[in-house]
């Protein structure tokens, strides 16, 4: 008995006018491969136009060499040499067809793969310019996983779509062919399509509707099948026994999907029989009308397989070209998400006249009254904040999980705006600098930094990556980080991969890596420095060793600094903690110790497990 059906397995069926409002997407879509490779696509076409007209003209040859076959059996002298005249001529079309044919098959394999390597291209430019309140809305990433997933898909389009134009042209010198015998066939011909046609008519968009409505449970699905086979989480698994879990909840959902669309199939394929039955019948009754004038007299034998061969591709092409045409709608709507992804609005006030950034603080930071509530959501994670960081001054943000550090942090390097009151450099609104210029100003390490699976100097270059030949600056940033370290035990050095998803790549610890992070806020350099626990995977002393050298190495850089040692905020300038969302206190180590507040408790808190 199969699992209860998902709602979401339960797609609305698109109407005709949805489908063909797709094809609109098309004259894009070949914009943008004639953009890829113009001469390869011109190639293409030129070499699909001539193919086109050879499957009439090695038919009309076939004829002749059988009129002339006939005329010579009947001949009291037999010539030859027309006969040896045809053959040859249908002999040079058919080594003709097969050298377009193969040449349309390279082009398009050769087309596809450019244009595949440059839409992925251009996805990740798309999804670099979004910001981050997109990045993290989960309607985002189904669209997001449409458009990224369905590139063989637009690959097959374009094979599609030229094959289409192609059919057309023979359709039209087959047509005229039965024309010039026989008309009647025409109506013949019509029967034995029209079926075909409608069911692909019938269900055209199923496939796509069903595929689009599922979106959220395939994402559940590769990260079921991730989390299920991967290094990165097999330890976990295999300590609390979850193969069993991940696989019966895989194994569940994906069974769901399956029943829904062995539905769709088994329909399909059942109105498929039904259909191709009525049309195979108009086209064996077209036969039999050729046979019979055949046998009448009134054709040659040479008409005859003209005729029939004329009729059974006409058949086929016309079949084939209803076909094609449901799938290139159905294909097109998956272009459509394509480029509704490519056309999401960069959500960017647009500044006229872009106040240019300082070349570094002069005055600092303020906020002022500052609230903000996450999209989609009515909590306010912070409000009624108020508090200046100024230029040279190196801050600690503490306070307890959820108290809003690292919101502050997202504001500050504007992922986000303020709901409320605003941010302040210079005593100049952020917004009135320009986004992208504005964040290059800082050099940011988050505790859950990036641990790309490229080579080492690829890892540390990440921070100004403009930069990655230069090894002068890289060897420094390094030194600075103490990442030079782990580089010294590294058989290939700099150039040594990270990760075990390649060849000879060494997985590092977690302290290194942290090491390997801090070397990428060196290599920026910026004017202004955030470190958001970007140490915790370090002991104590090793953790305080490198924040003293973070100081050291950053006079005169405004930093702020988030950790939960409090051996590590203590050497800051000022500490400001967080509570609920709001200020509690701001002051040194000192003035906040001689106050005994949450601060003060916190810290006792924490020496008390260390005696």
């Amino acid at each position: 008995m199969p699992p209860p059906p998902l709602k979401s397995l339960k797609p609305e069926r698109l109407n005709f006018k949805e489908s063909f409002a797709a094809l609109t997407y098309i004259p894009r879509f070949f914009k943008k491969i004639w953009e890829v490779n113009s001469a390869l696509f011109l190639a293409n076409i030129v070499g699909r136009l001539l193919a086109a007209l050879l499957p009439v003209a090695m038919l009309w040859v076939g004829k002749m060499i059988i009129d002339e076959a006939v005329l010579q059996l009947n001949a009291e002298t037999k010539s030859y040499q027309n006969l040896w005249l045809y053959l040859g001529l249908e002999f040079g079309l058919a080594i003709f067809s097969d050298l377009l044919t193969r040449l349309s098959g390279l082009t398009d394999g050769l087309l596809g793969d450019q244009y595949a390597n440059a839409s992925s291209v251009e996805l990740i430019q798309k999804t670099s310019e979004l910001n981050l309140a997109q990045l993290e809305d989960s309607e985002f990433y189904d669209k997001l996983e449409r458009a990224r997933q369905q590139t063989t898909r637009r690959i097959g389009l374009m094979s599609n779509v030229l094959n289409q134009a192609q059919d057309i042209i023979i359709i039209i010198s087959l047509v005229a062919g039965l024309v010039f015998f026989e008309p009647w066939l025409l109506v013949l011909l019509v029967v034995s399509i029209v079926p075909t046609f409608i069911n692909e008519l019938r269900f055209s968009g199923s496939s796509y509707s069903l595929a689009r409505s599922w979106t959220p449970e395939r994402r559940e699905l590769d990260y079921l099948r991730y989390a299920g086979a991967s290094d990165i989480t097999a330890k976990e698994v295999k300590l609390f026994g979850l193969a069993g879990y991940i696989s019966d909840r895989f194994k569940d959902l994906s069974d769901r999907y399956y029943h829904a669309n062995k539905k769709l199939s088994i329909q399909r394929t059942s109105w498929g029989i039904l259909f191709n039955m009525i049309g195979t019948s108009a086209y064996y009754g077209a036969y039999v009308l050729i046979l019979i004038q055949t046998v009448a007299g009134l054709i040659t034998i040479g008409d005859l397989t003209f005729l029939s061969g004329s009729f059974k591709g006409l058949r086929n092409r016309l079949q084939g070209f209803f076909i094609r045409f449901t799938q290139i709608t159905e294909s097109a709507l998956y272009l459509q998400d394509y480029f509704d992804f490519l056309d999401l609005k960069i959500e960017e006030e647009n500044n006229v006249n872009v106040t240019p950034l300082p070349l570094k603080p002069e005055s600092g930071f303020e906020f002022k009254n500052v609230g903000f509530k996450y999209p989609n959501t009515e909590k306010w994670v912070i409000r009624g904040i108020n508090f200046k960081l100024n230029a040279g001054e190196k801050m600690a943000f503490v306070g307890e999980n959820g108290a809003g550090k690292t919101t502050l942090i997202k504001l500050l390097l504007r992922f986000y705006d303020p709901d409320e009151g605003e941010i302040l450099l210079d005593d100049i609104n952020i917004k009135s600098f320009d986004r992208a210029a504005y964040q290059q100003y800082f050099g940011v390490i988050f505790q859950d930094f990036v641990k790309f699976e490229l080579t080492v100097k690829e890892n540390i270059a990440v921070g100004k990556i403009d930069e990655i030949e230069n090894l002068e600056r890289l060897e420094t940033a390094a030194e600075k980080s103490l990442a030079n370290q782990v580089i010294d035990e590294l058989p290939a050095g700099l150039g040594h991969q990270l990760g075990r998803r390649f060849k000879n790549g060494v997985d590092l610890s977690g302290g290194q890596w942290q090491k390997i992070a801090l070397a990428r806020a060196y290599m920026k350099d910026a004017e202004v420095l955030i470190l958001d626990e970007p140490t915790s995977a370090l002991d104590a002393r090793a953790e305080y060793e490198a924040f003293q050298r973070f100081i050291s190495l950053t006079i005169g850089k405004t930093a702020v600094i988030i950790s939960h040692r409090f051996s590590t905020v203590r050497m800051a300038d000022r500490i400001l903690v967080l509570k609920d969302g709001k200020v509690a206190e701001i002051g040194t180590h000192e003035e906040l110790m001689a106050n005994p507040q949450l601060y003060a408790e916190l810290f006792e808190l924490q020496a008390a497990g260390y005696q």
